[in-house]
């Protein structure tokens, strides 16, 4: 019996040595320390640019990738630095700046490297979007473990970080791995006993490593504070209200006025450096690119059929009807697809609903191949399938890489380098929503249009295209309050004093807001976190009762 015992174990003990440690035991909470506030804010350098044997490096505390390339070609520079990971961008006029993008997993983060000496030029990249973490606990959720099977989410004690999209978990005898396919961070651990030791890489260069234990207390995340600034305007029962929770998970408030900043607010630990997840907020930056290729001529017109700008693998889904969706239908989300996202007679099952042709690995078909609900120019219907066809239209006219454009032609003159845009599965900027700007740069864009194109007396977007993209085309049917919709703008009008305030807005899921108010000579932006709790038309609360008022006076 005892010969049996022994056997038993030896037969188990190989079997764990052979096969490795079954999922089931790790499935829990697990919690480390990150190895400093700075680790995910790396420097970017450009080495003997313009050079055979010049040098893309990046680094935190220690070196990570120090990738050796010809830069002698310097009309677009390309740098593949490691699997999956590379950086793209242009030389300044005056030779001091190279503005450009790391494409890293869903993510163009711009990176606008600046000349320190010689041929040296030096940037930042901060991958989780954020200037320092205030939390350094990482905890990672381990779930649905069976066997070799599992699933594995990272989640910060700084909740700022807009979180993880992971996928591609793998296992190997004791090596696990997956990956965040958002910012395309990887993640290889090590199952060891009650422990797993964590390394987190770009491709297979070490970014930083984490020793995980169990978790035995609730995870403690966010919960940051700020002081109030001092502003022209006093905006303090909002002030008030957004400290007690009542108006939760508000995390800005700036407001312009004539160009000048009266009030200028951050909660929750945000700030003035911090790229805030827009949404579909990003829709009306995209109506701006199309206005910017359309006042350069790099198309006729809006009247222009969707199938004369499509690659020809996409042209089979062309019929009598469809042909008829032109670019002013995409900007006014009149285009009669089935492509309803949410609300009135939205159709769940349509391939045409963001929520579904984000799961396709072609986007662009799955809509196409959706059937036509109405006319084009007939009847409008909120989709995010719209701007998503007018992104792949700007990507055909344009002669480089479309977010090179949009950064020539939009971000570059307004002084805004600090964002980043979401991309779709053939890596270009997805014009259906997803850009990350600073709620500071966000107001910019909103003054830019205000001021019907202009901005600090230099013109960026024709005067006409404004005037059409402020238009009322048609009311939304699918929404509630059957809004009008000009070029990816929304309208609305508020109450004061027994007066009607009209305010052209941009919108994003969760309460990101920019009001344009001409009327008033005014720009408002409200970001939030409001995602999931039905809240997220709180900004309009907000703007109505606790700004409105004090704008008036």
């Amino acid at each position: 019996m005892k010969t049996q015992s022994i056997s038993l174990f030896l037969f188990t003990f190989l079997t764990i040595s052979l096969f490795g440690q079954d999922m089931t035991e790790y499935t829990s909470g697990w919690e480390g320390k990150i190895d400093g506030s700075k680790v995910f804010n790396v420097k970017v350098e450009i080495e003997s640019f313009g050079l055979e044997k010049a040098r893309f490096k990046i680094s935190n505390s220690k070196s990570i990738i120090d990738y050796p390339f010809d830069s002698r070609s310097t009309s677009v520079l390309k740098v593949h630095f490691a699997e999956n990971y590379s950086f793209e961008g242009v030389l300044s006029e005056n030779g001091k700046e190279i503005n450009g993008f790391i494409k890293s997993g869903m993510l163009l983060y711009h990176i606008k490297l600046t000349q320190s000496k010689n041929s040296t030029f030096i940037g930042a990249w901060n991958l989780l979007m954020i200037d320092e973490l205030k939390s350094l606990n990482f905890y990672l959720s381990v779930e649905n473990g069976e066997g070799d099977d599992y699933q594995a989410y990272p989640i910060l004690g700084d909740n700022r970080f807009t979180g993880t999209w992971c996928d591609n978990f793998q296992k190997e005898k004791d090596l696990i791995s997956f990956t965040d396919f958002k910012t395309g961070l990887q993640f290889k651990g090590k199952l060891e006993k009650n422990k797993i030791q964590l390394s987190i890489l770009l491709g297979n260069h070490l970014l930083t490593e984490i020793e995980l234990k169990k978790s035995i207390t609730d995870w403690k995340i966010g919960g940051f504070k700020n002081d109030n600034r001092n502003s022209i305007l006093k905006l303090t029962e909002m002030e008030y209200l957004i400290s007690k929770d009542s108006f939760p998970n508000t995390h800005s408030v700036v407001i312009s006025k004539k160009g000048k900043i009266e009030y200028e607010n951050y909660f929750d630990g945000y700030n003035s450096n911090i790229p805030h997840d827009m949404k579909s907020a990003s829709k009306s930056i995209s109506s701006a690119i199309v206005g910017i290729a359309k006042d350069k001529l790099l198309f006729n017109s809006v009247k222009q059929s969707i199938f004369d700008f499509l690659p020809e693998k996409y042209q089979t889904r062309k019929d009598s009807l469809k042909t008829k969706i032109d670019i002013q239908s995409l900007l006014t989300m009149s285009s009669g697809i089935d492509a309803i996202d949410y609300g009135i007679n939205a159709n769940p099952k349509s391939s045409a609903t963001e929520n579904n042709y984000q799961r396709t690995p072609d986007w662009i078909e799955a809509i196409l191949k959706a059937p036509m609900i109405h006319k084009p120019n007939t009847n409008a219907n909120y989709g995010s399938a719209n701007p998503a066809l007018l992104g792949v239209a700007m990507d055909s006219v344009v002669s480089e890489p479309l977010e090179l454009f949009i950064d020539k032609f939009l971000f570059q003159k307004l002084k805004i380098s600090n964002y980043i845009i979401q991309t779709d599965l053939r890596d270009k900027p997805y014009f259906g929503g997803g850009m990350y700007l600073t709620p500071k740069d966000m107001l910019k864009f909103g003054e830019l249009y205000l001021n019907k194109g202009k901005w600090q007396s230099k013109r960026i977007i024709s005067k006409k295209w404004v005037e059409k993209s402020f238009k009322n085309y048609r009311n939304l049917e699918n929404v509630t309050d059957k809004n009008g919709y000009g070029y990816l703008w929304w309208h609305n009008t508020y109450k004061i004093n027994g007066k009607n305030i009209k305010s052209i807005e941009a919108r994003g899921n969760g309460g990101q807001y920019i009001f344009v108010i001409p009327c008033l000579q005014t720009v408002v932006v409200i970001t939030s976190g409001n995602y999931r709790n039905g809240k997220t038309q709180q900004p309009e609360i907000i703007f109505e009762e606790y700004i409105l008022p004090y704008l008036e006076n």
